[in-house]
């Protein structure tokens, strides 16, 4: 379904302002509108019970429903025991009492239909319910868990735990209280009444169930519990291994390592069918045992038996046989469904332990009295940062970002960059030191305020299963649809946007696709409409021709004026427009100033210009010699070549040659 605006049930994106593409980013948004549905208790610290305990009168409901149900289902049972009865009674037949009891047989069937659809009915509703909070608590813990957290995790286990494991709750909420009310109330109604007839031949019929539920512990042993964990966690590296492989496999077959991705499949499945198979031994003798004690040959075989014997010996009257084999049937099967609810429990309570492991992890804190910041003034204060505590990424970072200026971080791959950029919307919290804006710690700026104030464009473009129109509004989720478009046209896609099927409202990924490039313009022209006086880019114009990168750079120009920017640079250009340039390398700024001085100082950064200066001159010479065919290859290069080093202004005084201005 189509959403109207980017807003889905959770609450993800309407509030939360401009954090825009990456999935990490809008995770971060998303939690600032879902995380109230986390604070209802603490359900990161609660098991299946305590899980569930908002619904317990939904569930005391299924329950009271299911047991007038059950109880009524007796009825037609006995109708034919007593209709026997009073069929084989000497004397005539006394029609009305027949008929009275047809009668209470019917109704108790009808009553039983009624009560057993309410009762399934109102499960079912009950379990969506469930689950949708379940996915709302995961989304909401999702929305706020530190983005290094999602790196350390395989995407199919993860999408197993927020998909099948919540799906898994499914049989033991809408199928197994009713299974489980039928497996105790039925046997107790039955016993009592068989009990008045004759205690001898009760207790034979209860051999059966006896031999079955002492199988039972058989399938509780430890050695079952870990054989089933295995099982478990042989389907999520199946799932995991499964996206790889399918996401990775136009790399594969571009570079040949089919074989290699192919056996690192067929290892899981290997693994998953080794797995599978041990399971399945552990348990096919004891199931196999507990289904025949509870089939019904083997039940009319020991009823009649016994009956038989207690017949022949005087020892009860022929008629009085008859409630057996009926009532003993009904005893046995909710016994059977007793043993399918036992594996809805613990294959519901092995889920929940994965969800709420899930749900455990530590969210970013919020303030508890947010602090508004006054200005956009940006500074680092002796931060360092590392994903694990062993291994710091980031350290003794002292940065000032003022509003007003450009600033570009540059550095071999490794060093920090992306890092660095993602402490300003609080991707992370600094593990030492800290990050303020406008004179106030990030850590004490409630979520909305902060997103309201940074928007960022990252190089890695996700978009949402949502409209064009929708993606672009993000952080604007009310804006108009002028407004909409000229973002738009800033990012140089207005025009692609209308040769899609429904303009701004095809939806993305299902009425059509877009290339990276495409997509990265309308993440551009989000950040455009968002309009946030932090501005921080990741090689905004990575994927973008030279024609739509001038125009997109000419648009981000004009929302520089006052605003703090942050950039990630890998192209001259970008290093030549901004008023300061910091080097990282190991995590660690080795050299900060404006561009010509630090050509002039001959360090770092003047190494890492000439490197790149000389990669455009290799290219401009390649691409020139491969058009010439004789006499003039070497002349036409060094043409080339002249002219990369020159400087050219274009009209929106960019400088194309890479020099500084």
């Amino acid at each position: 379904m189509r959403p109207s605006q980017p807003a889905t049930a959770t609450g993800p994106v309407t509030a939360t302002g401009p954090i825009t593409t990456t999935d990490s980013a809008i995770g971060s948004a998303t939690a600032t509108a879902t995380g109230a549905a986390a604070t209802a208790g603490s359900p990161a610290e609660q098991g299946l019970a305590g899980l569930l305990r908002p619904y317990a009168w939904s569930f005391a409901g299924v329950v009271i429903l299911q047991v007038i149900g059950a109880v009524a289902g007796l009825a037609p049972l006995l109708a034919v025991v007593e209709l026997g009865r009073a069929l084989l009674a000497p004397g005539p037949i006394d029609h009305g009492h027949v008929w009275s009891v047809v009668i209470a047989g019917a109704a108790g069937l009808f009553v039983r239909l009624v009560f057993t659809a309410a009762s399934a009915g109102t499960g079912h509703v009950l379990d969506g319910r469930v689950q949708l909070a379940f996915r709302r608590r995961l989304a909401a813990r999702l929305g706020r868990v530190p983005i290094g957290w999602f790196s350390r995790r395989r995407t199919g286990e993860l999408a197993k735990v927020v998909g099948q494991d919540v799906s898994a709750v499914h049989p033991f909420i809408a199928h197994a209280p009713g299974e489980l009310v039928s497996a105790f109330v039925v046997p107790l109604v039955s016993l009592v009444y068989l009990f008045t007839v004759d205690w001898r031949l009760t207790l034979i019929t209860l051999i059966p169930v006896v031999l079955a539920v002492a199988l039972v512990p058989l399938l509780m042993l430890p050695a079952r519990t870990r054989e089933q964990e295995e099982f478990d966690a042989a389907m999520g590296r199946i799932a995991g291994s499964v996206v790889e492989f399918v996401q990775g496999i136009a790399v594969v077959k571009a570079f040949g390592g089919s074989g290699r991705a192919h056996r690192a499949f067929l290892s899981a499945a290997d693994d998953f069918v080794a797995t599978f198979s041990r399971w399945v031994r552990g348990v096919s003798a004891v199931a196999a045992g507990m289904q025949l004690a509870l089939s019904p040959p083997f039940v009319l075989l020991v009823v009649l038996a016994g009956g038989a014997a207690l017949i022949t010996t005087g020892g009860m009257a022929p008629a009085d046989l008859l409630p057996f084999p009926l009532l003993g049937l009904g005893l046995t099967a909710p016994v059977a469904a007793l043993g399918h609810g036992f594996d809805d429990m613990q294959a519901a309570r092995r889920a929940v332990g994965r969800i709420r492991d899930v749900l455990a992890v530590r969210s970013l804190p919020e303030p508890a009295h947010p602090v508004a910041p006054r200005g956009h003034r940006v500074e680092l204060r002796g931060v360092r940062f590392g994903y694990r505590a062993d291994h710091e990424v980031l350290r003794g970072i002292d940065l000032v970002l003022e509003p007003g200026t450009v600033t570009a971080v540059v550095g071999p791959s490794g060093s920090g960059k992306s890092t660095l950029v993602r402490l300003l919307p609080r991707f992370f919290d600094p593990s030492h030191g800290s990050v303020t804006m406008g004179g106030v710690d990030l850590r004490e700026i409630g979520s909305r305020d902060l997103y309201r104030t940074v928007s960022f464009v990252f190089q890695d473009v996700r978009l949402l299963r949502a409209s064009v129109a929708d993606n672009i509004a993000l952080a604007v989720p009310y804006a108009d649809r002028d407004d909409v478009i000229r973002a738009a046209r800033l990012a140089n896609v207005h025009d692609r946007i209308l040769e899609l099927p429904r303009g701004y409202e095809t939806v993305i990924g299902e009425e059509a696709g877009l290339s990276g490039g495409e997509a990265q313009r309308i993440s551009i022209a989000r950040a455009l409409l968002a309009d946030t006086p932090v501005l921080v880019l990741d090689e905004a114009t990575a994927f973008a021709d030279p024609q739509t990168e001038q125009a997109v750079r000419r648009a981000l120009a004009t929302l520089e004026g006052d605003r703090t920017v942050l950039v990630i640079a890998h192209r001259l250009e970008t290093v030549a427009d901004a008023d300061t340039v910091v080097v990282l390398e190991n995590g660690e700024i080795v050299e900060r100033g404006g561009p010509a001085e630090l050509l002039a100082g001959n360090g770092r950064f003047a190494a890492f210009w000439r490197s790149h200066r000389s990669a455009l001159a290799d290219e401009a010479g390649t691409e020139t010699g491969a058009g010439t065919e004789t006499g003039a290859g070497t002349e036409t290069g060094t043409e080339t070549e002249t002219e990369t080093e020159t400087e050219t202004e274009t009209d929106d005084g960019v400088s194309r040659g890479g020099e500084p201005r």
